[in-house]
């Protein structure tokens, strides 16, 4: 016998359900200080016409002495009952962190990496684009377009981008050559913030194949992980003109219904599906219910902002108790100054409230013709079985399951990351 799934708020299996299986189974406003101006404290990026125009990053410095004197001023609560990170961040953390952002953070160390490659701006049905467009030195390149999701960014593949474009100088050969394209997301970094509703996955993933049609590729593949998966299995669906493969290390492949004896795999996949529909989903139904209301919170108060992120770095990524036992002080800092300087708390939070809203929100996309690939790396928010692809995706080309590693895939482990590209994808260089 097996059991039906409901309806639930992810559009998987409820929470009761999952949880009787795994059960079954086993800032504030600176006193004093002048009034801010919004122009001198983040970006202001120039408006976007249909042409390709090049953008370099240069953050005035009001911006940095603003973030500093927040910092400075940051109102801390009382420290925490437990003795653990079961009720966030704990407060010995967060001081070190806000501290460290206050006193040793380098912002101009970052720009001056980031601005080491090359980045654009377009106008795209009505929003003005962000993007990175690495072209590699080799003819036979492969275009790649790559999609990150929240709290992430182009920053998660600032490491990726030389071994793929070049990588006879990073030990690979001229054919594992790919020209990489990093958009950032509507709301996100320096994209433009919608001022309507409706950019979902969907309408993002249009979004893509005209960027790349713009960029004059007519032979590509995408890649994306969280809502960079969405929007990848999104393009899957489309099939446009000139796609023709993607890889996600999020598959977003659930089985329909609860099978009667799951299979270890199955019931590791069911108790992490569990775990992140209970303890892990406040943050996700917050801003797929009131981003408003969290932007406000997070824009003003840039150690809100920080540690609102810096709590996900530690819960997704493959660690032993801390984020920095994946991820460097300083790439997570660079990541949340991106999201602060750019001052797009509210806006990135809003696509949860948009794909929420028109029914895009879901642990299963369905069944994919488009051939597709995926890594899994062990600490993803729940790593499905091969097998639950394979009833999705009857063009399933590549399947591989790491050692190490967790949800934010290319930050963590940019090596493995890069040589699963090469190997995902050797198949479909044509």
């Amino acid at each position: 016998m097996q059991k039906t799934f409901r309806g639930s708020d992810l559009n998987g299996p409820s929470r009761r359900e999952l949880f009787l299986l795994a059960a079954g189974v086993a800032s504030a406003a600176v006193a004093g200080a002048p009034a801010a101006d919004a122009q001198a404290t983040s970006f202001v990026v120039p408006p976007a016409t249909e042409a390709v125009s090049p953008f370099r990053i240069s953050l005035p410095q009001t911006a940095i002495d603003d973030l500093r004197h927040r910092l400075a001023s940051t109102r801390y609560p009382e420290r925490e009952t437990v003795g653990d990170w079961t009720q966030g961040v704990p407060l010995d953390k967060a001081r070190v962190l806000i501290e460290y952002w206050r006193d040793r953070y380098d912002w101009r160390r970052f720009e001056a990496r980031a601005n080491s490659v090359p980045h654009f701006r377009t106008r795209i049905d009505g929003l003005g684009i962000h993007f990175i467009h690495a072209r590699s030195s080799h003819a036979n390149a492969l275009p790649l377009v790559f999609t990150h999701g929240w709290p992430g960014s182009f920053v998660e593949f600032m490491e990726v981008i030389g071994p793929l474009t070049e990588p006879t100088r990073f030990g690979g050969n001229a054919n594992d050559a790919f020209h990489v394209v990093v958009p950032s997301l509507p709301g996100f970094a320096f994209s433009d913030k919608p001022s309507e509703t409706g950019w979902d996955v969907d309408r993002i993933a249009k979004a893509w194949v005209m960027l790349m049609q713009r960029l004059g590729y007519e032979r590509w593949v995408a890649q994306g992980g969280d809502w960079g998966s969405g929007v990848t299995h999104a393009l899957a669906h489309l099939r446009p003109p000139g796609l023709v493969a993607a890889h996600v290390n999020w598959p977003f492949v659930f089985p329909p219904k609860l099978p009667e004896n799951p299979t270890l795999a199955e019931k590791r996949a069911f108790e992490r599906a569990a775990w992140f529909q209970g303890e892990q989903s406040g943050y996700f139904r917050e801003q797929a219910t009131r981003p408003q209301t969290i932007g406000y919170a997070t824009a003003d108060s840039a150690a809100g902002q920080a540690l609102w992120i810096y709590e996900k770095f530690q819960a997704w990524t493959d660690n032993r108790g801390n984020p920095e036992d994946s991820l460097s002080i300083d790439a997570m800092l660079d990541d949340i100054s991106l999201y602060w300087f750019t001052n797009t708390a509210a806006s990135s939070a809003r696509i949860y409230w948009e794909n929420t809203q028109s029914g895009r929100v879901s642990f299963s996309q369905g069944h994919i013709e488009l051939p597709m690939a995926a890594s899994i790396f062990p600490r993803e928010i729940f790593c499905p079985p091969k097998e639950w692809a394979e009833a999705l995706w009857p063009n399933l080309f590549y399947w591989n399951e790491l050692d190490k590693g967790g949800h934010f895939a290319a930050f963590e482990q940019p090596q493995l990351f890069v040589g699963e590209m090469r190997n995902a994808f050797k198949s479909r260089r044509g």
